[in-house]
C-alpha cells in the first residue's frame, strides 16, 4: 500500500441523555486466514509506504450522557491467522517505510459533564495475531518498522461523575499468540528502526469522581500464551533503535481519585504455558534514542492523587505451570546501551487525603517462574 489512509470522526453534542459513542479506524493493509479441521500453509507479505491516521473529536456543550465511549485506532500492517484441529505452518512478513502512523483523540467539554467515560487511542506499525486450538503451529514472523508511530489523546471535562479512563497505547511491532491445547513453535524477529515511538495522554477536569489517565509506548512486543498444550516453544530476536516516550498528565480541581500512569519499554516479551513445557530463547537489544516516561498529576481539593512512571530498556517474562508438572527451558540475552529515564510528579494545591508518586527506571529485567495457576 503506497497511498495515504485517513479516518476522521467528529461529534458535536449539546445534550444527550443516554450514550455518546464515537470510533475512528484506519488500516493500511489487513489480512486474515482461518482454518477449521484441516491443514493450512500460509505465506503472507505486507508492505506499507503511505501515511495512516485516525482522528476522533468530541465537543460537548452540556452533557454527553450516562456513558461516553471513544475508540481510535491507526494500524500500518495487520495480519491474523487461526487454526482449529489441524496443522498450520506459515511465514509472515511485515514492513513499514519511513511514513507516519498516527492515532489522535480529543474531547473538548470545559462546561460539559458525563457519568462514565472511556477513551482509547491506539497506533501500531506492524501487528501479527496467531491463534490455535487443539492444533499444531509452526510459524516464522518477521517485522520491520521504519514509521514514526504516535498516539496523542486527551480531553477537558467540566464534571465527571462516574469513572473515566483515558488511555493511549503505541507499539511499533506487535505479535500476540494464544493457544488452547496446542503445540506451538514460533520464531519471531522484530526490528524498530524508526526515530520515534510515542504515546501521550493529557486530561483536565473541573471535578472528577475517579479519573485514570495512562500512556504506554512499546518498541517491540511479543505476547505468547498457551492453555493446556504440550509445548510452547518461542524464539524471539528484538532490536529497538527508536526513542520510546510515554507521557501521561492529568489535573483536577476537585477529585475522588485521580491518577496518571506512564509506561515505556524498548523490547518486551511475555511467554507462558499452563501445560507440560515452555521453551524460551530470547534476544533483546535496545539502543539508539533511549526510553523516557513522564507521569504527572495535579490536584486541588480531593482524596487520593497518584502518578506512576516506569521506563525499561528490555523486559522478558516467562512462566510454566507447577500443577501440570511443567518444565521450563530458558536462554536469555539482553543488552541495553542507551539512557533510560522515568519521572513521576504529584502536586496538590489544596487539601487531599493522600499523594503517591512512584518512578522506576530499569535497563534490563527478566523474570522466569513456575507457579500454580489461580
Amino acid at each position: 500500500m503506497s497511498g495515504d489512509v485517513e479516518a476522521q470522526t467528529t461529534l458535536d453534542v449539546v445534550e444527550v441523555t443516554d450514550a455518546t459513542t464515537g470510533a475512528s479506524t484506519a488500516t493500511g493493509n489487513a489480512y486474515s486466514v482461518s482454518q477449521d479441521t484441516g491443514n493450512v500453509d500460509v505465506r503472507a507479505n505486507q508492505t506499507l509506504q503511505g501515511n495512516v491516521s485516525a482522528d476522533t473529536a468530541l465537543n460537548v456543550a452540556v452533557n454527553s450522557g450516562h456513558s461516553t465511549v471513544l475508540t481510535t485506532a491507526a494500524t500500518g500492517n495487520t495480519q491474523d491467522a487461526n487454526i482449529h484441529n489441524g496443522v498450520m505452518t506459515g511465514v509472515f512478513n511485515q514492513t513499514t517505510g519511513p511514513v507516519a502512523i498516527t492515532g489522535h483523540s480529543h474531547t473538548e467539554a470545559p462546561h460539559g459533564e458525563t457519568a462514565d467515560f472511556s477513551s482509547q487511542v491506539q497506533a501500531i506499525g506492524n501487528s501479527q495475531g496467531l491463534g490455535a486450538s487443539y492444533a499444531s503451529v509452526g510459524a516464522r514472523v518477521n517485522q520491520t518498522n521504519e514509521a514514526t508511530v504516535t498516539t496523542d489523546g486527551g480531553g477537558v471535562y467540566g464534571a465527571l461523575y462516574g469513572t473515566g479512563t483515558f488511555s493511549a497505547a503505541t507499539s511499533a511491532n506487535n505479535v500476540t499468540s494464544g493457544g488452547l491445547g496446542a503445540a506451538e513453535r514460533m520464531i519471531i524477529n522484530q526490528r524498530n528502526n524508526a526515530a520515534l515511538t510515542q504515546a501521550a495522554q493529557f486530561t483536565a477536569f473541573g471535578q472528577a469522581y475517579v479519573a485514570v489517565t495512562s500512556a504506554t509506548a512499546t518498541g517491540n512486543n511479543v505476547s505468547a500464551g498457551n492453555q493446556g498444550g504440550p509445548v510452547l516453544d518461542v524464539t524471539t530476536d528484538q532490536a529497538n533503535q527508536a526513542y520510546v516516550r510515554a507521557q501521561a498528565e492529568s489535573s483536577a480541581a476537585a477529585f475522588g481519585a485521580g491518577s496518571a500512569i506512564a509506561y515505556g519499554v524498548g523490547n518486551s516479551t511475555i511467554t507462558g504455558n499452563v501445560g507440560e513445557e515452555v521453551v524460551i530463547d530470547n534476544t533483546q537489544l535496545n539502543e539508539g534514542g533511549g526510553v523516557e516516561t513522564l507521569a504527572s498529576f495535579t490536584g486541588g481539593d480531593g482524596y487520593d492523587g497518584s502518578a506512576s512512571s516506569m521506563a525499561v530498556g528490555n523486559a522478558s517474562t516467562g512462566y510454566a505451570c507447577a500443577d501440570c508438572s511443567g518444565r521450563m527451558t530458558v536462554s536469555n540475552r539482553q543488552s541495553n546501551t542507551t539512557d533510560i529515564g522515568a519521572s513521576a510528579t504529584v502536586t496538590m494545591t489544596g487539601t487531599a487525603r493522600s499523594a503517591t508518586g512512584v518512578s522506576t527506571a530499569i535497563g534490563n529485567t527478566a523474570s522466569y517462574y513456575v507457579s500454580r495457576p489461580q
